[in-house]
């Protein structure tokens, strides 16, 4: 039996919801990260460090007494966010990144920033108080291919953000593309990168393998084969701009299953096991110490966690379902063996 014993990990960019939903999900990324970012497109969103500190203490609640499990807190960017708001958060010593999201990008993101520019004094506060832009880097254009999303935001938005501010400093979230992967690794040290489970185990055919998989579905959408090798390379090749990041979101399969579907992979319940198994195929599990537990903090300025983590060469089978307040959640490889395990 192989045993791979490593840094508590943390999760840079997960999704835990509200009310029944957090207390159904929440248990299962604690049992894995010390410390993860948790999103702030709630309905209505966390927009205010008041509401995120109420929020932080609604999550810790879900959570089993004994729990050590540490959210970092967001705010919701929007249009009328200003920089005494940004000023607060940065003082807060709780609200660690603001999210970025392109007005109708993905889920809960109708209320997002329908122009960059309209958010600039926000950023210079961001820049000078050191709170970290977290980006859902995808143009919202209809006339751009659902594709070609990622790369058209790195031209008219990215690139653009990072010259005008480059004490700004980013987290490119979940990125998909091979483009994505050589512009954090050729931009400053101020830009760095989240990647998801899914994106690295999946290709875009994986939608459609044998008909549509809606649980395959999730924003920004899957690439090409040449997209998710490069996404691997990047994970798994040391680099401390690339970190985990699961954007695990949960949605009750009836609304995965509707006339039109919510985007999102729900991971939380396998996720580190996941990684691992990406890792191992690529002949690096010696690296995923790194990706999983140590370049994240280094980029949030966090401390490195000091309790260890073990994982366990043994297959289990991951829930063909898990209770979701009054519904059910399908979880990415649902019913499917996974090769590792939490000790």
């Amino acid at each position: 039996m192989q045993t791979l014993e490593i840094t508590r990990p943390d999760d840079w960019h997960v999704h835990l919801r509200d009310g029944a939903e957090l207390a159904a999900v929440a248990g299962h990324t604690a049992r894995r990260f010390a410390r993860a970012i948790v999103m702030p497109n709630l309905l209505p969103p966390v927009t205010t460090t008041a509401q995120a500190a109420a929020y932080r203490d609604r999550i810790r609640a879900a959570l089993p007494p004994s729990s050590e499990f540490e959210p970092l807190m967001t705010l919701y960017l929007t249009d009328r966010t200003t920089p005494e708001e940004i000023a607060r958060a940065g003082a807060s010593g709780i609200v660690h990144a603001v999210k970025l999201y392109p007005a109708g990008a993905t889920t809960h993101s109708d209320a997002g920033v329908t122009a960059i520019e309209r958010t600039q004094a926000v950023l210079e506060t961001m820049a000078a108080t050191g709170l970290v832009l977290s980006v859902h880097g995808e143009v919202t254009a209809a006339q751009v291919d659902v594709f070609d999303r990622e790369v058209a935001f790195i031209d008219s938005v990215l690139a653009p953000l990072i010259e005008r501010l480059p004490d700004l400093r980013i987290v490119f979230e979940h990125i998909t593309t091979r483009a994505a992967v050589d512009f954090v690794l050729a931009a400053p040290v101020t830009v760095a990168a989240t990647i998801t489970p899914q994106h690295l185990l999946l290709n875009r055919n994986a939608l459609f393998a044998g008909g549509l998989r809606p649980h395959h579905y999730c924003l920004p959408v899957l690439k090409r084969e040449r997209d998710r090798e490069a996404l691997v390379g990047a994970a798994t090749g040391g680099s401390p701009k690339f970190f985990l990041g699961t954007d695990s979101a949960p949605h009750a399969e009836a609304a995965k299953l509707a006339d039109c579907g919510c985007a999102g992979c729900y991971t939380a319940v396998a996720a580190l096991e996941l990684y691992a198994e990406v890792f191992e195929d690529a002949g690096a599990l010696a690296r995923l110490e790194g990706f999983a537990s140590w370049f994240g903090a280094d980029f949030y300025r966090l401390p490195r966690n000091r309790e260890r983590l073990t994982l366990v060469r043994e297959p289990w089978r991951i829930p063909p379902w898990l209770p979701l307040g009054g519904g059910r959640l399908i979880p990415l490889r649902a019913d499917t063996t996974c090769r590792w395990r939490l000790a």
